[in-house]
């Protein structure tokens, strides 16, 4: 029976695993972010989020069985829950955001791309009060300086965890998100926008998940 067992389970992982293709994703980010599918993670951005202006794009492939689920994590700098950078300086202020993401199958046909599609919740906004940027000394949790900040929910980047009451993202144009350093490598898909938060400068981390069919 044991040997019966085994047999079935191995013959169920070679079937799953013929199954499965090869996809090559394109993502640039303002500042950082990690793709996950089907809640593995497939890719983390190689500049890390306390890099001073760490706008870059990644180029890469994973393989995936459909229909499967991504998971995009996506933050801005922000030097503390002030939501605020370049604190104490003549620059002090927010720093802006942005995403844009495609996918691509074997045949080099369009499989997914960052738009309205996609559901974003935001999981970090600072701060509350816009005119914090102005302050001589900022202190998070205090006077304009509010923020309103949770953990990942659990489970949020698998297939079975409900995005009803999530929004859709937040679509923006280039002009709005002004990409540089990498973005002009990639030849998009005239069907990838930007996509982030409902505000480029108060949303500070973003989680955005979309099924692949």
């Amino acid at each position: 029976m044991r040997h019966f067992l085994t047999t079935i389970c191995l013959a169920a992982i070679t079937a799953s695993a013929a199954n499965a293709e090869e996809f090559s994703a394109d993502v640039w980010a303002d500042n950082w972010f990690e793709l996950r599918v089907d809640g593995a993670r497939v890719m983390v951005d190689s500049v890390p989020i306390t890099t001073e202006r760490s706008f870059n794009k990644e180029t890469f492939t994973f393989e995936a069985e459909r229909p499967f689920t991504l998971g995009l994590v996506a933050k801005d700098f922000k030097e503390n829950d002030t939501g605020l950078e370049y604190i104490g300086t003549r620059r002090q202020q927010m720093g802006d955001g942005g995403v844009i993401l495609q996918i691509l199958d074997s045949a080099e046909q369009t499989v997914a791309v960052s738009n309205a599609d996609w559901k974003c919740e935001v999981i970090h906004t600072a701060p509350l009060d816009k005119s914090c940027e102005a302050e001589s000394d900022p202190v998070p949790g205090e006077g304009t300086c509010g923020f309103a900040a949770m953990d990942e929910p659990d489970g949020w980047d698998t297939a079975d965890f409900d995005t009803t009451s999530w929004p859709s993202a937040t679509v923006y144009s280039a002009a709005d998100v002004d990409p540089k350093f990498g973005y002009n490598e990639v030849n998009w898909s005239q069907d990838a926008q930007f996509i982030w938060g409902p505000d480029l400068e108060q949303s500070n981390t973003i989680l955005c998940r979309l099924t692949v069919n």
